[in-house]
């Protein structure tokens, strides 16, 4: 039996590895998105209701559904295999570069949901890259 059927077995369907270190055989493997994820979202907080609600704000501003990003923690991305990505956002952690790949930087949503001038922060580097 592997893992996923062990995982499945005791109702556990989802889950985000957040200690890949404790798993060996899976620490060195790259991670693969899906052709349809344009935009990767990084950030280490975990997204309250109010913080998911501005994400979707801020993705249908960018012509993007929910379905075409993803959310990794920051020490994820180094592990990234190949992707069909557009965008990086990089929200309370430090920007990494990604080759090809359209880098934003924001405070971390909670802080972004109250601070109108870090919004239009966000605001400017996403049309300076649409043009």
């Amino acid at each position: 039996m592997n893992d996923l059927q062990r995982l499945k077995e005791m109702g556990i369907t989802v889950w985000d590895v957040k200690r890949p270190d404790l798993f060996p055989n899976n620490a060195d493997k790259a991670i693969a998105l899906p052709s349809s994820c344009k935009l990767l979202f990084v950030s280490d907080a975990e997204l309250s209701v109010q913080d998911a609600w501005l994400f979707g704000k801020i993705l249908a501003s960018m012509k993007l559904s929910p379905e075409q990003a993803l959310s990794l923690p920051s020490r994820a991305v180094a592990n990234l295999g190949e992707h069909s990505l557009n965008w990086c956002w990089f929200a309370g952690v430090s920007v990494q570069t990604l080759s090809g790949v359209n880098s934003l930087s924001s405070p971390a949503l909670s802080i972004l949901n109250d601070d109108q001038d870090a919004k239009k922060a966000l605001w400017k580097q996403i049309k300076r890259y649409e043009n």
